[in-house]
């Protein structure tokens, strides 16, 4: 996209950022973890990729499986079922990565399995229950979407890694930066 197109709000096929906004607005990515099916919003989702070679990360959280090269930009990548507390899988040909953006850092999300792509409808989503203490995963949970017969529990991405863990991994992406220019 040239500097002409970002400016005036369009982009190369001429749709306006709010057209595109629009056309993905109720839409949600839906992967498998431990036995629950989650959704992130469909505009916070840059792509899915292969489960690649991770390059660890020192004394970080356990759910923080370290840092992946995506076509020369370096991403780091957590590990879903860590980060609520489930026991860890082995990975097999079925793990993905989903490579979403949160506050400005690109992110990848290792998850056992992709569902699908869903709508659900504003009116379909219900807020999540608040049943006793609230389990971890409520953390990161802001609504429970109907879809048909099925629930899929909606994550907020921006709960999902606190700063504290953006930190580190800026600190680890800007490492590998100062390492590559030398």
């Amino acid at each position: 996209m040239d500097e002409t197109s970002k400016w005036n709000g369009r982009t190369e096929d001429g749709d306006t950022a709010s057209d595109n906004y629009d056309a993905q607005k109720g839409k949600y990515m839906t992967f498998k973890s431990g036995l629950e099916y989650f959704g992130l919003e469909i505009q916070y989702v840059k792509e899915i990729i292969q489960f690649q070679t991770i390059t660890a990360i020192p004394e970080t959280e356990d759910y923080i499986k370290g840092l992946i090269n995506l076509r020369g930009k370096v991403i780091p990548v957590v590990d879903v079922r860590l980060r609520f507390k489930q026991e860890p899988l082995e990975y097999n040909d079925r793990t993905c990565i989903i490579v979403i953006d949160v506050r400005d850092v690109t992110v990848g999300l290792i998850v056992e399995q992709i569902a699908e792509v869903v709508e659900i409808q504003e009116e379909n989503i219900l807020p999540p229950p608040s049943i006793g203490r609230g389990s971890v995963q409520n953390k990161y949970v802001y609504g429970i979407g109907k879809v048909g017969e099925t629930v899929k529990l909606l994550l907020d991405p921006d709960k999902l890694l606190n700063d504290e863990d953006l930190s580190v991994m800026e600190q680890a992406n800007d490492m590998i930066f100062e390492e590559s220019e030398r």
